[in-house]
């Protein structure tokens, strides 16, 4: 359905609240429930899994705050969606969630529904609110539409994942396979930009408007002050083309490159390319890539994904580069000859996953 032009702060979060939720829904819209119940792997989630967790956010940390009279569409639920939120009670087993054929896929549907239908009311009726409950009701929904745009990108990745172990390798997504083929990248020359020594600003505030552009999770704050001793980054990702030069070299075979706890694991998986890709005797005469499109030709100017951390270390040292640290990669982003910043792919960073100097 087409939704209305926002008029309103309220009607500006009821759009976009509507858009994510229905975005989700058309991402499994056309797979089977076969497809959403199944886990390939402990780290992975069954996409079903994935469309009641997000709907158990809004019900759990908002409705049932905000809403006195509120009621669970089915109180079981809130053991079977939670995910590692110890303080909100306990949980099933992760690595077991492959195993809940039950609720069905309808019956999941059915909660988002209620789910749904629950918030609408809840924003339409915002204003009715004490001003410091509105204020932290609508920090919460924003949250709720940050974190379910998260498990958009999970429910691709973890189908993505279980899709790559069919033997027939099909697309999970075969009409996207026909509209467009690695974002038509186009060559652009590599170029390094120069990062001064300096002293800079990283991170952001928290903002107690949640409808502003500088929406940022907590453990993105609080902003403080980071010492760059100054480097040279790429203008633009890395590509398959210049990937591929680093497999041609026997960049997998030469321990060289690799920390150890990566070497350890490349040797453990035998690899000698990234995941889901294809090498020549697989397909003709060329390199293929699986992705949500299928299996597509090796674009040689797309960004390379797919790859892990180790992998990505690896090929930066054979390259004599290293990753960039967050804080770096953050003061690049200011500089206008960088592209391919967002929207593209994960980026890896050589930084540790440490709280920033002052977080609570």
């Amino acid at each position: 359905m087409n939704l209305p032009l926002a008029t309103s702060a309220s009607e500006f979060l009821l759009h976009h609240f509507l858009s994510v939720r229905q975005h989700t829904v058309q991402l499994i819209e056309h797979l089977s429930a076969e497809d959403l119940c199944v886990q390939s792997m402990p780290d992975a989630s069954p996409g079903k899994w994935h469309l009641g967790h997000t709907s158990w956010f809004f019900e759990t940390l908002i409705l049932q705050s905000f809403n006195s009279g509120y009621r669970p569409f089915d109180t079981n639920f809130a053991y079977l969606f939670n995910s590692y939120y110890e303080a909100l009670g306990p949980r099933h087993p992760r690595p077991q969630r492959g195993l809940l054929t039950r609720p069905s896929i309808e019956q999941t549907l059915a909660y988002r529904n209620h789910v749904d239908l629950a918030m609408q009311q809840l924003i339409i009726g915002m204003n009715a609110l004490p001003a410091q409950a509105g204020m932290q009701a609508r920090s919460l929904i924003e949250l709720g539409i940050q974190h379910e745009q998260q498990h958009q990108e999970l429910i691709q990745t973890d189908l993505l994942h279980l899709f790559s172990c069919h033997p027939d390798l099909p697309a999970l997504d075969a009409q996207a396979s026909r509209i467009k083929n690695n974002h038509h990248y186009k060559p652009v020359p590599l170029q390094w930009i120069t990062i001064e020594p300096a002293i800079v600003d990283i991170g952001q505030n928290p903002s107690a408007d949640a409808f502003t552009d500088s929406f940022a999770f907590d453990n993105e704050t609080p902003r403080h002050r980071q010492l760059l001793n100054g480097c040279s980054i790429a203008n633009r990702l890395v590509n398959c083309a210049e990937y591929l030069e680093f497999i041609q070299a026997d960049g997998y075979q030469n321990p060289d490159w690799w920390l150890t706890d990566g070497w350890a694991v490349q040797q453990n998986l035998h690899q000698n390319s990234p995941a889901y890709w294809l090498p020549p005797k697989h397909q003709h005469d060329q390199w293929h890539v699986f992705g949500p499109q299928g299996i597509q030709p090796l674009n040689p100017v797309a960004p390379v994904s797919g790859i892990s951390f180790y992998e990505a270390t690896a090929y930066a040292a054979w390259a004599g580069c290293r990753l960039p640290t967050e804080f770096e990669w953050e003061a690049s982003c200011a500089k206008p000859e960088m592209i391919q910043l967002f929207g593209h792919v994960w980026q890896w960073t050589r930084s540790s996953y440490d709280p920033y100097p002052g977080f609570k």
